[in-house]
């Protein structure tokens, strides 16, 4: 297969994030070592300006544009984070956006949204029907689109983030043996991939998918990409019902592994993250330490790496989480 980005593609993104965005800590906590059995350390990509990876991507798609791209102003498909990075990268360069989001999404998010002066529609009851919306004001309306998935910059963007790792474990003399990699659409995945094929061949990555939204994990399993069900998860970042014509085959080639983990979970790992690290994290950002602990008998003894990928959760979700005991 043709692999869809290139590591020279992802070093020439790094150069122009550098002018806008930070470097993000890579920590370890001695909580997640033991909650584990392995060496864990966290990238804090919750510390962004929108507090998720997503700018990275929404910053590589608009500083690769031509001037008359960006005069058309630009549209996306969001369920939040996506839309956010979209947003305050045409606020640092002045490009006018829009974003389509389903019906339900995450009010917080749309605040955050239109406060970086970004344009709100809402179309539909899933990510699915945002991106129909976004088609068609890309057509109407003769604007730029950015999905949130299927462009080129976004395992682009993403990549910039597993670069960044790599480069920390070298300053700490450490030796990754995997990394778990939180799956809605993949360029994440795509992004850490390309970077460690090139730089830590032995490098492992693992991707993770919630029960309630699991099309591409099955895709992955079974080699079959179908329209999932419609999805019945608390984390909207990987509420996604299908899988991807950019970043589906690089999936199957790299993925090592790929597994799935329940809300519940989920909202252990939120509560056990906080704890540790007194960092806030969201349910997608949460996942990859889900994941961790549930394959804690095959990492024991091993150095790994997380992603708190993002930390925009709603407070009615925080509260929920946080009062339970499961």
């Amino acid at each position: 297969m043709a692999w869809p980005v290139t590591f020279e593609q992802i070093v020439d993104a790094r150069h122009r994030l550098a002018k806008l965005l930070p470097v993000t800590p890579l920590r370890g906590y001695a909580e997640l070592d033991r909650a584990v059995g392995a060496r864990v350390f966290v990238k804090h990509e919750n510390h962004q300006p929108t507090c998720a990876f997503k700018v990275r991507n929404g910053v590589a798609a608009l500083t690769a544009m031509s001037d008359e791209q960006k005069s058309r102003g630009v549209v996306c498909a969001s369920t939040g984070n996506h839309g956010q990075g979209v947003a305050w990268a045409g606020r640092a360069l002045r490009v006018r956006v829009t974003v389509c989001v389903p019906a339900g999404a995450n009010p917080e998010k749309l605040l955050a949204m239109r406060d970086l002066g970004a344009t709100i529609v809402e179309a539909g009851a899933d990510y699915d029907a945002a991106v129909a919306k976004m088609l068609d004001i890309q057509r109407e309306q003769h604007m730029t689109s950015v999905h949130g998935v299927n462009h080129p910059m976004m395992p682009v963007g993403a990549g910039t983030m597993t670069l960044e790792i790599v480069e920390q474990c070298r300053e700490m003399n450490v030796t990754l043996d995997t990394l778990i990699v939180a799956i809605g659409g993949g360029s994440q995945a795509v992004g850490a991939m390309t970077v460690l094929r090139k730089l830590s061949p032995n490098t492992r990555v693992i991707g993770v998918q919630t029960t309630g939204a699991p099309a591409q994990h099955h895709a992955w399993k079974t080699g079959e990409r179908r329209v999932g069900p419609p999805v019945t998860t608390f984390a909207d970042g990987l509420a996604t019902r299908n899988a991807y014509d950019l970043t589906f085959d690089a999936l199957r080639e790299g993925l090592s592994d790929f597994i799935l983990v329940t809300d519940s979970q989920i909202a252990s790992a939120m509560r056990l993250m906080m704890r540790a690290t007194h960092n806030m994290t969201e349910p997608a950002g949460a996942a990859g330490l889900a994941a961790a602990v549930a394959l804690s008998e095959k990492l024991a003894g091993q150095t790994i790496a997380i992603v708190n990928c993002c930390s925009n959760v709603d407070t009615t979700t925080l509260r929920r989480v946080i009062c339970e005991d499961g």
